[in-house]
């Protein structure tokens, strides 16, 4: 019995002590699974707009040039326009059948189509920079990855259609777009009636801005993540701020 109490403090102890150690693991498990944000709170709010609105001003830049130029569509896959849902499955069965030229030469005309569309963003893009207020400025800065991405697709992607629309439409008569679907709807004789009514110009039009915006998201996630694309004193102290 005297053993027993003589043990009971030294386990007492021991419980303390593992439950303490217990404490400071779940509180540094707490701390490894919240979010890494960025740490605002000693730059002006002055400072944070001319440094985000410098680094939106290298996305959009490095998303427009890589868009809208020969091959900026068609040979990046991640948004190289394909044909409508309404025609892809007459396309397949057409390539398999060794008549693919129609269909090959219709995706062509649609991505230089929207590659020379592009390029008119950039003033719509830097025109809505110039709105930007600190309000927004500071919940870009600390939101997702994308925020200041969907920022732009609230604030521009209206005047983007508008402005897209005549580009598409001409580049899609110049190139012969209407012609090669054409071509390939007689080629797939006894299957045209399957696809309905179908608007090219529309569907160019939104395949244009889901690219461009998918790009300029990625432009935004590489300066937000990686230093080295923080080129300048004021990005690595607006972004760099971890």
């Amino acid at each position: 019995m005297r053993r027993l109490m003589l043990l009971s403090p030294v386990v007492l102890l021991v419980s303390i002590s593992c439950f303490a150690q217990l404490g400071e693991i779940l509180k540094s498990a707490e701390s490894a699974v919240q979010p890494a944000n960025t740490d605002t709170s000693g730059l002006s709010d002055s400072k944070i707009t001319a440094g985000l609105k410098q680094a939106l001003r290298v996305s959009v830049g490095n998303a427009v040039a890589s868009t809208g130029k020969p091959d900026g569509f068609l040979k990046n896959q991640a948004i190289k326009i394909l044909l409508p849902e309404k025609l892809a499955t007459i396309g397949k069965g057409m390539r398999l059948m060794g008549m693919g030229g129609p269909v090959d030469e219709l995706e062509v005309g649609m991505n230089r189509a929207a590659e020379q569309a592009t390029p008119k963003a950039k003033a719509i893009f830097l025109s809505s920079l110039k709105k930007m207020s600190f309000d927004d400025a500071r919940k870009i800065l600390t939101g997702g990855d994308t925020a200041a991405t969907d920022y732009f697709k609230r604030t521009s992607s209206a005047e983007l259609t508008t402005a897209f629309a005549p580009i598409v439409h001409q580049s899609m008569q110049n190139v012969g777009v209407v012609k090669k679907y054409e071509n390939m709807m007689q080629s797939a004789s006894g299957f045209s009636a399957l696809t309905g009514s179908l608007d090219l110009d529309k569907y160019v039009v939104g395949k244009t801005l889901d690219g461009l915006f998918y790009m300029l998201g990625q432009e935004e996630k590489n300066i937000r993540k990686n230093p080295a694309a923080q080129t300048t004193s004021l990005l690595k102290q607006v972004f760099g701020r971890k």
